[in-house]
């Protein structure tokens, strides 16, 4: 009887744990450059790069949306999970790529890294599908404007000049 009694206590509080859950839509645009943003992501070297960035991505259990860029930055359109947070998504991101690219994937013979630095900032579920379509028109975007006229307009957009952290 008594058995009973704590499989029934075990069974509701299961029960319980599986009710409670955050539900959580977080998207955050990221954007991240070369180190000295030197132009080192060029032509299949890129894709090769975005498309390894997104797979290792999948087994951290991090949700890319987008992905895309230019020969030195990179964007990604991602939503957080409620354990998550972007310092540590950006260091496992940008971390085992530098990695991938210099050890692993005889795409370069130089040495490769990415600058210190990051965009991140919130969107808002109404601006989700913008924020896809911009990423997606990198190149188109950048025979317009360079990264670094992209960079001022992000700085005065989100007031990263004013403050920074």
């Amino acid at each position: 009887m008594c058995g009973d009694k704590t499989n029934r206590k075990q069974s509701r509080a299961l029960a319980l744990e599986e009710m409670v859950m955050p539900y959580i839509r977080i998207w955050v645009h990221l954007v991240w450059t070369t180190q000295d943003r030197r132009p080192y992501l060029i032509d299949k070297m890129r894709y090769k790069v975005f498309s390894h960035i997104k797979e290792y991505a999948e087994k951290k259990d991090i949700y890319i949306d987008h992905i895309n860029g230019y020969v030195e930055h990179v964007h990604c359109l991602i939503s957080l999970k409620a354990e998550q947070n972007i310092s540590t998504i950006m260091n496992l991101l940008k971390g085992e790529a530098s990695y991938w690219i210099n050890n692993k994937s005889g795409l370069t013979n130089i040495k490769f890294g990415w600058q210190d630095e990051y965009f991140a900032v919130s969107v808002s579920e109404s601006q989700v599908n913008a924020v896809r379509k911009y990423i997606s028109n990198q190149e188109r975007h950048h025979k317009k404007e360079t990264f670094q006229q992209e960079y001022d307009k992000f700085m005065d957009r989100y007031n990263f000049g004013v403050y920074k952290g």
